[in-house]
């Protein structure tokens, strides 16, 4: 099983978006799965489930921080690059999906209880969600 295929697994199994990011590639850098679990757990649903940034693309950053951010002050060029990667795998995946935003993704919003019955009832978290682990997994998969 590669990592794109891994990523979508952990999705599948019952984690966050944000969750099958993060856990999926953060070992490759140091973090065992259980702490990137725990990290990522919150950003699910569009960051607390509040329908915002969609969790696969904050855990994305996350993978891009743990791998090019800034350790040191006065680091300018380790910033740079992971500005510029986290804004590369956001041109990818809008080119792609037309938007980060998790409400817009699914067309409905999940912060309030109407918008999550409705998810459930339409089964978007298990219709949708898997393609947008996969992209952002492929996107990262050329990021790193």
């Amino acid at each position: 099983m590669n990592n794109v295929e891994r990523a979508v697994s952990v999705f599948k199994e019952g984690f966050s978006c944000s969750q099958a990011m993060l856990s999926t590639y953060g070992t490759q850098f140091g973090l065992d799965r259980e702490t990137a679990l725990r990290v990522s757990g919150a950003f699910g649903g569009g960051m607390g489930r509040m329908g915002e940034t969609c969790g696969a693309v904050t855990g994305a950053f996350m993978v891009i921080g743990l791998k090019y951010g800034q350790t040191r002050v006065g680091d300018e060029e380790s910033k740079e690059k992971a500005y510029r990667l986290v804004k590369e795998f956001v041109d990818k995946f809008k080119s792609q999906n037309g938007s980060i935003v998790c409400r817009e993704l699914l067309g409905c919003d999940i912060s309030t209880p109407e918008g999550r019955r409705l998810a459930k009832e339409k089964k978007l978290f298990t219709n949708l969600c898997p393609k947008f682990v996969q992209d952002a997994a492929e996107i990262i998969e050329q990021i790193l």
